[in-house]
């Protein structure tokens, strides 16, 4: 693979540390050098995309008030470079193989926040606007790349001793590189430990499932389904932790279980059956949906590991076509969600005076909420509804779907069908509010809610509705 630029950086207090195929060299490092490392190197490596917050507020207010005391005070960065140079004096030439693995993998708020606090300063001597205040990771790449040639400005005054030099102070560093770089093996087995590392490193925080599922690639299918079929609604999915997205990747995930309960038995790892999760967890347990993928995904039955790093591809086709189907669930449970207090209302029901929607239509005023609109398109609707109510309905749409040959495939064009048929099976399915209180939990945790919605589509299906 071709490298990308690289990175000098030099380290002060400098000790090393070798065990296997794997060399950690320690120091601390003057703030400047972080520009090269922020210019050519990403947090793509890292689980989590830094965002600003309380956590980058404290970082910065340390650095302006007590900056001698921050190596102290922090872990640093963990860099992991696969291509590296040792020059004269502690300094080293960093380049990287595969910015999905390499680069910096931990100590991304470090990086936001000192990058922040750097950018800031340069800004603030060239006259120019200042970094608004809320940023994320891409939002600041932005702004750095933009303002580039102010940080320039900035340094060169500070070498030429024109002003205070604002950024002498040390960031801790731990870089880790392969033991020989001249053994292609020795490179290769760097490379594969390097995902490990970057999750246990990240779990004081919690790394998340879907963080981890992220980096073995196991959304990467999906992603390209739903950027085909919905790429307004693909844009908007919070792919990776923290990236600004406003659609959690756990709510594609658990749709994602309507059309892979169609799948013929997997096996994980162990050898155990893989079970398809029930439909109330795509309400109640997004997690354990979650956890349920991320095993399905790492069986070898689904994806195998690709040659040159850790991420794997996908290789079953009943998945592929799973996915197929899940990248048009967002459309289809927009139009429900829309539609169902109209035909809710039609079927004899008084869907406002419910406490749960009142309460998301209604300020305590009693004055109508402003910008209600659908969880995926984000386009405006008429009235707001409680998840438990609508998911029971979406899961109802298995009534179409079936594996045929391996292949998981709707049995008729879903959209026609709900335009048909929605306003029947809501009038078939809008009791079941009442028997479960009209409680949105208690509806959208109820396995008889599911079985109503079910029964409602598959009697519309066959014409007796």
């Amino acid at each position: 693979m071709e490298k990308t630029n690289s990175a000098l950086i030099k380290l002060d207090f400098v000790t090393e540390q070798t065990v296997g195929e794997i060399t950690k060299i320690i120091g601390l490092m003057k703030a400047k050098f972080l520009i090269p490392i922020i210019d050519v190197m990403g947090l793509d490596a890292n689980p989590r995309s830094s965002r600003t917050g309380q956590v980058t507020d404290a970082i910065i207010d340390s650095l302006d008030n007590e900056p001698l005391l921050f190596p102290f005070k922090t872990k640093g960065i963990l860099l992991a470079s696969s291509c590296f140079e040792r020059l004269e004096r502690n300094r080293f030439r960093l380049s990287t193989e595969d910015q999905n693995i390499e680069g910096i993998l931990d100590g991304g708020h470090n990086t936001l926040a000192v990058g922040i606090y750097i950018l800031s300063h340069a800004l603030e001597y060239t006259k120019r606007k200042a970094l608004k205040s809320s940023v994320t990771w891409d939002d600041f790449k932005k702004a750095w790349a933009e303002n580039r040639d102010s940080i320039d400005t900035y340094l060169e005054d500070i070498r030429n001793s024109k002003i205070p030099n604002t950024i002498d102070f040390y960031i801790p560093i731990e870089l880790l590189v392969p033991k020989n770089i001249e053994d292609r093996a020795c490179v290769d087995s760097f490379k594969n430990d390097l995902l490990e590392i970057c999750a246990a490193r990240n779990n004081n925080v919690q790394l998340q499932t879907s963080a981890k599922a992220n980096q073995r690639g196991y959304f990467d299918e999906l992603k390209n389904l739903l950027q085909k079929y919905n790429p307004s609604v693909c844009r908007q999915v919070e792919w990776k932790t923290n990236d600004g997205g406003k659609i959690k990747v756990q709510d594609i995930i658990a749709l994602a279980w309507i059309p892979l309960s169609f799948m013929t038995n997997v096996k994980d790892v162990n050898g155990r059956s893989i079970e398809p999760v029930s439909p109330n967890k795509i309400y109640g347990a997004k997690g354990s949906c979650m956890a349920q993928f991320e095993k399905l995904m790492s069986s070898t039955q689904v994806t195998f590991e690709t040659t040159n790093d850790y991420r794997r591809e996908l290789s079953n086709t009943e998945v592929a076509t799973a996915f197929a189907i899940t990248a048009q669930l967002p459309e289809l449970y927009d139009y429900i969600y829309e539609k169902f207090p109209e035909y809710y209302n039609t079927a004899g029901g008084k869907y406002k005076a419910i406490t749960a929607v009142k309460k998301m239509n209604y300020d305590t005023n009693n004055k109508k909420k402003k910008n209600i609109v659908a969880p995926f398109s984000k386009r405006g609707v008429p009235t707001a509804s409680p998840d438990g109510f609508i998911v029971p309905l979406v899961c109802g749409l298995r009534a179409i779907i079936k594996n045929e040959n391996g292949r998981i495939i709707w049995t008729t064009d879903p959209k026609r069908f709900l335009e048909n048929n929605l306003k029947k099976i809501v009038s078939d399915y809008y009791g079941i509010l009442s028997v479960c209180e009209y409680d949105p939990q208690k509806v959208g945790k109820a396995t008889q809610s599911y079985n109503a919605a079910l029964n409602a589509f598959k009697m519309a299906q066959a014409g007796i509705l």
